[in-house]
C-alpha cells in the first residue's frame, strides 16, 4: 500500500532550551514538506532563544549560546514559518504532544494566531507505539532498514519521520493509506488543547486534571466561573488558556 496525499503535510521537528512548553524557547527549526505529487521542500532555521541554553539540552542537540546569537528571534520568522506551513497537514515525532504545542505557544507569546483547525495531526510514535514499542532511532532502524545518522539534528529528525510514516504506511494495511485514516487509527484526531488539560468524550469537552477531572467544562465555568480566573492566572500553556477561552466564550453565547 502506498501513502495517498490529498494535501501537502509538513513533518516540523524543534530543538529547545528545554521540555517545558510554557517557558521554554525554541532554538532551530525543521519543516520537511512533502508535496501530493511527492516533491520535497524544506525550510530549516536556527533562532535566538533570548535565554540561555542549559548545558543540558545543549548536550543533547549541540547547539549552544555562541551559535543562535546572532540568529533571529522566533518573532522576525514566524510569518515565513506560518505562510511554508499555510495549507499544511502536520506531523512528526511526538509532535502531537510536544513540537506543535510548543510552536504554537511560540506563536501565542507574539500574540500571533496560528490555527490547526481543520488540519490532520500525524504523530508517527503513536502508530509507532502502537505497533512496536520503541525509540526514534530503533524506529528508524526497525522500518527502513538505516541507522539515523545526525540525530537531534532537526532537519535530519524530520526527513526521517517521514520516511518512517512512508514504511509504516506499506507495512500496516489497518492503518489506511491517506492521512486522514491515520490520524483516526492513532486516535488523535480530536485534540482540545495539546496539554490535554481537556478531553473530548462523546463531542463534549472534558476536564482531564484537578479537582473537576471528568466533569464537563461548560457546566464547571457556570457552577463556578472563579475556576476560569484561576486558570488563567495559573500556569498553564498559553494554548490551554486560549482553548477555555473559546468555551468560555461560547457557553456565554448560549446563554439566554
Amino acid at each position: 500500500m502506498k501513502l495517498r496525499l490529498d494535501r501537502p503535510i509538513a513533518f516540523i521537528d524543534l530543538e529547545t532550551t528545554g521540555i517545558n512548553i510554557s517557558t521554554d524557547k525554541i532554538v532551530e527549526i525543521a519543516i520537511v514538506k512533502i508535496l501530493p505529487d511527492g516533491t520535497k521542500q524544506v525550510k530549516r532555521k536556527l533562532l535566538n532563544p533570548q535565554m540561555p541554553i542549559p548545558k543540558a539540552s545543549t548536550d543533547v542537540h549541540g547547539i549552544t549560546d555562541e551559535m543562535v546569537k546572532d540568529a533571529p528571534v522566533f518573532k522576525q520568522v514566524a510569518n515565513e514559518i506560518k505562510q511554508f506551513l499555510d495549507n499544511c497537514d502536520m506531523g512528526g515525532y511526538n509532535s502531537n504532544r510536544f513540537d506543535v504545542p510548543m510552536l504554537i505557544e511560540e506563536f501565542l507569546r507574539i500574540g500571533f494566531d496560528f490555527s490547526v483547525e481543520g488540519r490532520k495531526m500525524v504523530d508517527v510514535q503513536k502508530v509507532f507505539h502502537l505497533m512496536e514499542q520503541r525509540t526514534l532511532g530503533a524506529a528508524y532502524k526497525f522500518y527502513c532498514s538505516k541507522t539515523l545518522e545526525g540525530a537531534h539534528s532537526a532537519e535530519v529528525d524530520a526527513t526521517a519521520t517521514w520516511e518512517i510514516l512512508l514504511a509504516q504506511v506499506e507495512r500496516y494495511d489497518n492503518i489506511g493509506a491517506t492521512i486522514e485514516s491515520i490520524v483516526k487509527f492513532t486516535g488523535e484526531d480530536d485534540i482540545v488543547d495539546f496539554s490535554r488539560r481537556f478531553i473530548k468524550v462523546n463531542g463534549v469537552e472534558i476536564f482531564n486534571f484537578g479537582k473537576h477531572k471528568g466533569k464537563p467544562v461548560t457546566e464547571v465555568l457556570k457552577a463556578e466561573p472563579q475556576y476560569y480566573d484561576w486558570m488563567m492566572k495559573g500556569d498553564f500553556a498559553m494554548n490551554t488558556k486560549q482553548k477555555l477561552t473559546e468555551i468560555l466564550n461560547r457557553t456565554l453565547l448560549k446563554k439566554p
